[in-house]
């Protein structure tokens, strides 16, 4: 009885200085000791099975997951944005278009085969395509019916975002912009994204009149570094500045209207400037200049890749680039100064592109605080010094330091299925 008792004491003793040994050893070494201890056990670590021929390893870590930023499936010229083709016939039928009142023929929805080799080329001006009736934009909609749909059609049935509810009480001469405030406790930066509140898309105040003399003035001298637009952007450039008057229109019915006339076709009135805009006779990006105080840059899908690209715009607003250093990029390469672009939102910014519905717009908003108020700051401008510099409190006085916001939104049009960026700058 007390041999067993002093056998199973060293045997413990034993079995400890074992285990405290081994716990001793490096992860190597106990590997090492654990496959030459015991060769007939057919578990690896963590009691898994080992693998064959068969079987594939498991993951030693199944928590750990690849990065979410990883290449899509598939390639993104094979996704293409939601159609709304349903939407066509009420809105042909609109009593404030042109068009012939009816679709042509008895149209369908093409074929998979005919739409994918009838694509819109992507530098093709669409008025001067030799085969309409086969020839079609990336929502489905061949462009012998963006022709019958004519000027002015009904963009809020083509794209299922309602029109503004009129604002009858609003006076401009004491007009103040909503107070944006996109931050939160404790103060960090939100991308903040919401759905768009369609009575305020696009927003007027008291300054109406100095920014739209400002930005004419800016236009003047800086050019093609803040209005642009390059060859296939037309029917995206009309479809903007349409659905701009026809907002403004709706929610400021007693400062806009729209008319039309065989002789002049549709002229803008503006009770604000007091003048009109013959529409017909400017750029269609050039009526937003005249009338609508806003930025916006278009991006058109290029269907050799699917990628969308910054083709056409107006920006008066930006802060560190220009509309002319950006033209023509596509969306990574517009974003590639950002930090961790690349790595954390490319892929979701691409797909988040390539699927956004019409009637599905967003908004959010940017902040920073500057040194003034620099409406356009190009690179290189001397004000640009300030972001590079701490300046002591006896240089730089409170009361130069303005919170500036830019309130965005992004919406797709629904003919030509372009990505309309616009922001505003407060």
């Amino acid at each position: 009885m007390l041999l067993s008792g002093h056998y199973l004491a060293a045997t413990a003793i034993a079995l400890l200085l074992t285990l405290v040994s081994y716990l001793l050893l490096t992860g190597p070494q106990r590997k090492l000791v654990y496959n030459r201890a015991v060769p007939w056990l057919k578990l690896t670590e963590r009691g898994q099975p080992s693998s064959s021929s068969k079987t594939p390893p498991r993951s030693v870590s199944p928590e750990k997951k690849p990065p979410s930023n990883v290449p899509p499936p598939s390639q993104y010229k094979d996704i293409f944005p939601p159609w709304r083709r349903d939407a066509l016939s009420s809105a042909v039928a609109s009593p404030t278009s042109t068009g012939k009142g009816s679709l042509p023929g008895a149209m369908t929805e093409a074929t998979d085969s005919s739409f994918r080799m009838g694509l819109l080329p992507f530098t093709t001006d669409y008025r001067t395509c030799t085969a309409p009736a086969s020839t079609y934009t990336p929502m489905g909609i061949a462009l012998t019916e963006v022709a019958a749909l004519g000027d002015f059609p009904d963009y809020a049935e083509l794209s299922g975002v309602p029109l503004p509810a009129p604002y009858q009480d609003f006076k401009i001469e004491s007009a103040l912009p909503r107070p944006y405030r996109p931050f939160r406790w404790a103060y960090h930066q939100t991308m903040s994204l919401t759905k768009m509140e369609t009575d305020w898309w696009l927003e007027l105040e008291q300054e109406y009149v100095k920014s739209i003399r400002d930005r004419k003035e800016l236009f003047a001298t800086r050019g093609k570094m803040m209005l642009d637009y390059l060859p296939g952007s037309e029917l995206a450039c009309k479809e903007l500045m349409e659905m701009a008057l026809q907002f403004l229109c709706a929610r400021y019915p007693h400062y806009f209207s729209l008319t039309y006339s065989h002789d002049k076709g549709y002229v803008f009135h503006n009770g604000i400037l007091h003048n009109e805009t013959v529409v017909k006779d400017m750029h269609p990006l050039h009526v937003l200049l005249e009338n609508v105080p806003e930025d916006f840059g278009i991006m058109l899908r290029n269907p050799d890749d699917g990628h969308y690209y910054l083709r056409a715009g107006v920006l008066c607003s930006s802060l560190g680039w220009t509309l002319g250093s950006k033209l023509g990029m596509q969306l990574k390469e517009i974003h590639g100064p950002i930090p961790d672009y690349k790595e954390k939102m490319e892929f979701s910014m691409d797909r988040y592109f390539a699927k956004l519905p019409t009637a599905r717009p967003i908004q959010r908003g940017s902040w920073g605080l500057e040194v003034d108020k620099p409406l356009f700051m190009p690179p290189g401008d001397p004000h640009e010094a300030y972001r590079d510099i701490q300046l002591p409190a006896s240089q730089l006085p409170l009361s130069r330091v303005h919170l500036r916001v830019d309130w965005q939104t992004l919406r797709r049009l629904p003919l030509s299925g372009s990505i309309i960026f616009n922001f505003k700058a407060l």
